[in-house]
């Protein structure tokens, strides 16, 4: 399954790029309705880099561990979960030029939890909550790059 989200921002490639390379940016991207809890943040966006997490689902906090798999500067920066209730999950984080700034993409490629069940419920439980969760991350770097 896969799921994108784009946005146009008015700011270059490389500024939108920097504010994600920002130490506190996974922080600053955090909804704050979303039960996350940010156990080691990654030390840099670049292959090797790892980020630990505790993900509250229903009444339990889950074990969350993705891994920076590929990193092209004011390009692309891309994890995989290793560890999470998620059986794939592959963000891809892209920077094209784009007349007016700078095009934001998320793709995530990822196959939900309980198989077939999973599937038929993803349209409307885990995309509507990527939805949300996106369309706040794109709207809080829009607003911090427009602040500087």
């Amino acid at each position: 399954m896969r799921f994108v989200k784009e946005s146009v921002l008015n700011a270059s490639v490389e500024a939108v790029f920097a504010f994600h390379e920002r130490p506190d940016a996974l922080e600053l991207l955090q909804p704050p309705w979303e039960a996350m809890r940010i156990i080691q943040p990654p030390a840099s966006l670049e292959v090797g880099s790892v980020v630990r997490l505790q993900s509250r689902i229903g009444l339990v906090w889950v074990a969350v561990v993705a891994e920076h798999v590929a990193y092209v500067k004011n390009e692309r920066f891309e994890d995989v979960m290793t560890t999470g209730p998620f059986r794939k999950w592959h963000h891809r984080h892209l920077f094209f030029p784009h007349e007016q700034g700078c095009l934001l993409r998320d793709e995530i490629d990822y196959l939900p939890p309980l198989g077939w069940l999973g599937r038929v419920v993803a349209p409307w439980l885990i995309e509507r909550r990527l939805a949300k969760m996106f369309d706040y991350r794109h709207d809080v770097t829009r607003r911090h790059l427009e602040a500087n």
